[in-house]
């Protein structure tokens, strides 16, 4: 099977040339384009998740034989969590090759943290089911190598650093609120709003809830320590 100049780039950028190359076809094709000769990436999906934290929990242990589970469980959230896995499918510019059908095209799914975090996934499985575990490992420790040297930073969950904030100095957790929904549908953007007890307040957009109060806990946080500092 021939790929495109395109596709032979990626490998380049994931460092893997496919022996079966209809692996990496079927792991960029989204299900809003998949057909009965097409099938899409969600299988892959599942099973990439699976090698992914086999690897992570691995590359945690060798570099830091002392950590404790407790110390190596939001190390290893942080490393598997569908907005890093984005992240590195940003770095390896996966967006650029990922088959999607013209809705999703049209409403910027080249951009979407979900699509990108799950073809992210399926790209992993590929490798691993078209030359074993080894190769899987090789790909993702040389494109996570920068994530995970700083992740005990990265680690830190701002709506737990801030709740733990709030309770330290005896008030109670911080509530957050929807103030504002814009955008279509099919690409929503969230503005969240986060306040403390003592009145201090922040806010945040993003293109799901969850990412909108974490980007509004941690603004929250940065004045916090500002002031304190």
């Amino acid at each position: 099977m021939k790929l495109s100049a395109e596709i032979r780039a990626f490998e380049g950028r994931l460092g893997h040339q496919f022996q079966q190359p209809e692996l990496l076809l079927r792991a960029l094709t989204h299900p809003s384009i998949s057909s009965a000769t097409r099938p899409d990436n969600q299988r892959l999906e599942f099973l990439g998740d699976r090698v992914l934290g086999l690897v992570m929990a691995e590359a945690l242990l060798s570099a830091d034989t002392a950590a404790t589970e407790g110390q190596l469980a939001p190390r290893f959230n942080a490393l598997v969590r569908k907005e890093t896995c984005a992240a590195m499918a940003r770095r390896v510019d996966l967006g650029a090759v990922l088959k999607l059908g013209r809705s999703e095209m049209l409403s910027g799914g080249r951009r979407k943290e979900a699509l990108l975090g799950d073809a992210m996934e399926a790209v992993i499985a590929a490798i691993y089911l078209d030359a074993g575990f080894e190769a899987a490992r090789r790909a993702i420790l040389r494109i996570w190598a920068e994530r995970i040297a700083t992740v005990e930073a990265d680690s830190r969950d701002p709506k737990t650093a801030l709740q733990e904030w709030a309770q330290a100095r005896g008030q109670t957790p911080p509530s957050y609120v929807e103030i504002a929904r814009t955008g279509p549908d099919h690409s929503p953007v969230f503005t969240i709003a986060v306040q403390l007890e003592s009145g201090h307040r922040a806010q945040a957009s993003a293109g799901t809830k969850r990412a909108a109060e974490m980007a509004a806990a941690g603004a929250l946080l940065k004045e916090l320590e500002a002031a304190d500092g």
